[in-house]
């Protein structure tokens, strides 16, 4: 069985919205709310990995200067 292709940030973010509007909206029986949250977590382990990746990615800046390339650190404020 091929491996499934894991969905881009924006899409695994869509799902997990959808997955929360889901459970705030209507009343699941106990085994399909077991099996959205297990999803969801997935989900929203995938997004956090993505966006420490995307963090990491912005934490240094490449700076070309005299023909040079010179990395900066990028100071992020955080809240």
């Amino acid at each position: 069985m091929p491996k499934e292709k894991e969905p881009s940030f924006e899409k695994a973010l869509e799902e997990l919205e959808s997955i929360v509007q889901d459970m705030e909206n209507n009343e699941p029986d106990l085994a399909d709310l077991m099996e959205k949250y297990s999803r969801g977590v997935i989900l929203s382990q995938k997004c956090m990995k993505s966006l420490e990746r995307a963090e990491k990615a912005m934490d240094l800046m490449v700076k070309k200067e005299n023909d040079k390339v010179q990395e900066l650190e990028l100071k992020i404020e955080r809240d």
